[in-house]
């Protein structure tokens, strides 16, 4: 080919250039090229071949996989089609744009060890100790789904902590969640379980928003903090966590959410110290582990995203999108708003934490194991869809998968789909084999260019109106 051609996921947007896919190692998060016009001009003029001027003014550019001449890597159109890396399940039909390095491997292989401290966006705990202020030791966001169930089990069985288990009632709960949550229920005498729900035309006024910014209606578990946190605080609950996985975490900093910092800050003394000062010159108690992220949370939910946190880069548009959907609905804040100005001038708040999977299971959490165990242990419900270990306590959860994938596919999102980097770091992490990975990846999640069927059960209760 003797003409230079742009090369493909690469878009001209504004004055630079953006590339819709996950890099390797040397230039992974180096989507962005801004461009002088003179380079702009040439770009825009591709196909072509190009004068020896040309090419010293586009410099770099030229044979650096962005304005070349071979190796032009269309995107699959199918899983059939796709290239994989050889060490994971990850592959360029999943997250398109996904380049590899000499060795075939993808870019999450190629740092698995430079990632592999990063695993909570949240202070881990070794133990949780028995509370002296509150009637429970500890609060679950519980929703029935193999992950929250596991970490009811370690709490309750193995700890023996008197945990309280908060479950969100969506329309679109799964048959098998519900079960799970059932039978959890005859098997933990020192676990106390309460819902909420929203009045379905608050909900739906929510989701319809949220439907227009993401194309899905995907608000866990941010609508459930917003739910619960006023609870938390009225018990005094000294700690609570979310039932999410290792390999949910990681994601964030794969999809350029979350930087290396983000994981350690808890650990930042100086950090700490610095926060804390603030607080005292303005008469409120210091703060404790996971306090800081507790309010830090609710407080983005109850008045939207930080001006610091957009001027950093990092930005999460399933919370953003989750948060501006909320506020079409701004009766359901100020409960929220008086829990958190109550906690934080009290300095009973109660901490976001987590607990180390891996270490809790001794080595690997490996899913296999954790849904036998759960089966004899907890009652626990498998999905119909005996494979499927991924998100089990959704009906819809396909419908997230493919909004992701199709927006991202098109190039009208930088949000590489969620389902498909975790499941690429679960066989990275060997948390389930490749071939699990890829039999689930094909027969339970969205990953297709057709619509799914259960978007329909989405689409319904938009349109119903009672």
């Amino acid at each position: 080919m003797d003409e230079y051609v742009l090369q493909n996921r690469w878009v001209i947007e504004g004055r630079a250039l953006y590339y819709y896919g996950l890099r390797n190692c040397d230039n992974l998060f180096k989507n962005k090229v801004r461009l002088t016009k003179k380079q702009l001009d040439i770009i825009r003029s591709l196909p072509r071949k190009l004068a020896r001027n040309d090419i010293i003014t586009l410099g770099k550019l030229v044979g650096s996989q962005v304005v070349i001449k071979e190796e032009f890597r269309p995107t699959p159109k199918s899983l059939s089609d796709a290239r994989f890396c050889t060490e994971c399940a990850a592959n360029d039909y999943m997250i398109p744009g996904l380049e590899f390095d000499h060795d075939g491997r993808c870019p999450m292989c190629q740092t698995a060890k430079e990632t592999e401290n990063l695993k909570s966006l949240v202070p881990i705990l070794d133990e949780i100790p028995r509370s002296k202020k509150s009637r429970f030791d500890v609060a679950l966001f519980y929703t029935g789904g193999k992950d929250s169930t596991f970490l009811l089990y370690h709490l309750a069985k193995i700890k023996k902590l008197r945990v309280l288990a908060m479950t969100w009632e969506i329309p679109f709960m799964s048959d098998s969640a519900r079960a799970s949550i059932e039978n959890a229920q005859k098997h933990f005498s020192n676990v106390e379980f309460i819902s909420r729900s929203l009045a379905k035309d608050d909900l739906r006024r929510i989701y319809k928003k949220l439907y227009e910014l993401s194309d899905n209606t995907c608000a866990c578990p941010s609508l459930a903090y917003l739910l619960f946190y006023p609870d938390l605080v009225a018990e005094k609950v000294p700690f609570f966590i979310a039932g999410n996985e290792p390999v949910q975490a990681l994601g964030l900093y794969y999809n350029r959410m979350a930087p290396k910092l983000a994981y350690s800050f808890s650990d930042n003394r100086l950090l700490g110290i610095l926060i804390n000062i603030g607080r005292i010159l303005t008469l409120r108690p210091p703060l404790k582990k996971g306090q800081f992220q507790a309010l830090l949370t609710m407080k983005q939910l109850a008045y939207g995203d930080n001006p610091l946190k957009k001027l950093s880069g990092y930005s999460n548009p399933l919370v953003s999108n989750v948060v501006t959907a909320i506020h079409e609905t701004p009766s359901l804040l100020p409960p929220l708003k008086k829990s958190i100005r109550v906690s934080s001038r009290s300095g009973n708040i109660p901490a976001f934490v987590a607990l180390d999977f891996d270490k809790i299971c001794g080595g690997k959490y490996d899913w296999n194991k954790t849904k036998a165990i759960l089966t004899e242990e907890c009652g626990w419900i498998s999905p119909d869809e005996c494979s499927k270990a991924l998100h089990t306590s959704c009906k819809i959860e396909k419908c997230k998968d493919h909004s992701q994938f199709v927006r991202f596919y098109n190039c009208r999102s930088k949000m590489i789909p969620f389902s498909a980097i975790e499941m690429a770091l679960a066989s990275r992490n060997q948390y389930r084999s490749r071939e699990e990975i890829l039999k689930e990846a094909e027969l339970h999640l969205g990953f297709s260019l057709d619509e799914p069927r259960e978007c329909a059960v989405m689409l319904k209760f938009l349109e119903d109106e009672e």
